[in-house]
């Protein structure tokens, strides 16, 4: 999604809600009006900021550490299939969990500060981008894994030099996947158990029922999330340029031409 597309579908979902405001006319404290949320915008700028750095900051971490924790994972599973044999079960025990059971306990074993929000973090970005590289890893076309045998290169060469490059379209899918969802693990981990934050707010908000200063924290929540999937798609934009330049060809060719079998 590009950012003047994210900006329109933000723009149509702020009328829509005050089209509800105005037909159904809730309580201010079940659903406050955009205009009642801008405020709290324009009273508490830097009580907003001061929270929401709190919460990039341990999104970003999070962020950074499942990427990289998945792209290695799939890589050796791919390189040493016994190795998968037994890390992936695991991998796929520790998804099943919800998440709201996960968090009370990082919040015991890592405290109620940056480190608990950031293992949570980890947890949720660390499968998507895990199981969409090891995907493409896997689905290396049999007819180049021949091709290369027949020269000789070793199976750590064939794995980086061949099944790597071709499995970075799945990565990259894999990530823009797992960016919009990085904010949900800092959250949660700060509704459990945190001094500061967007999660935070929220709780504080949701106990005293000032709906405007809950919104206001979403709607921040909200603009991170597309922030964090625009920049992953601007980030990862050159990363596998065959893959666009294969797809474009194919698109060119004629549709009769792309069935036919000779």
């Amino acid at each position: 999604m590009r950012m003047p597309q994210a900006a329109l579908a933000l723009a149509g979902l702020i009328m829509l809600w005050q089209a509800v405001v105005v037909v159904v006319e809730p309580p201010r404290y079940l659903l406050p009006s955009p205009q009642a949320v801008l405020q709290v915008f324009l009273r508490q700028p830097d009580f907003l900021a001061h929270h929401m750095m709190i919460t990039a900051t341990e999104v970003v971490a999070g962020l950074i550490a499942g990427s990289l924790l998945g792209f290695l994972t799939a890589l050796f599973v791919a390189a040493l299939p016994r190795f998968g044999q037994f890390v992936w079960p695991v991998v796929l025990v520790l998804q099943a969990l919800p998440v709201f059971v996960l968090a009370p306990v990082l919040v015991l074993w890592f405290g109620f500060g940056l480190a608990s929000k950031v293992v949570m973090t980890v947890i949720i970005i660390f499968f998507p981008v895990a199981s969409a590289f090891a995907d493409g890893l896997n689905r290396t076309d049999r007819d180049i894994l021949d091709a290369a045998s027949l020269t000789q290169a070793s199976h750590w060469q064939i794995l980086i030099r061949i099944r790597l490059p071709l499995a970075l379209p799945s990565l990259v899918s894999g990530l823009r996947v797992a960016a919009p969802l990085a904010p949900l693990g800092a959250v949660v981990g700060e509704w459990v158990g945190a001094a500061g934050g967007l999660g935070f707010i929220m709780i504080q908000a949701n106990a005293r029922m000032q709906a405007d200063q809950l919104f206001a924290a979403m709607l921040v929540l909200a603009l991170l999330s597309v922030f964090l999937r625009l920049l992953v798609d601007r980030l990862t934009a050159g990363l596998a340029p065959w893959a666009r330049e294969e797809a474009h060809s194919f698109r060119s060719i004629p549709l009769s031409r792309r069935i036919s079998p000779s």
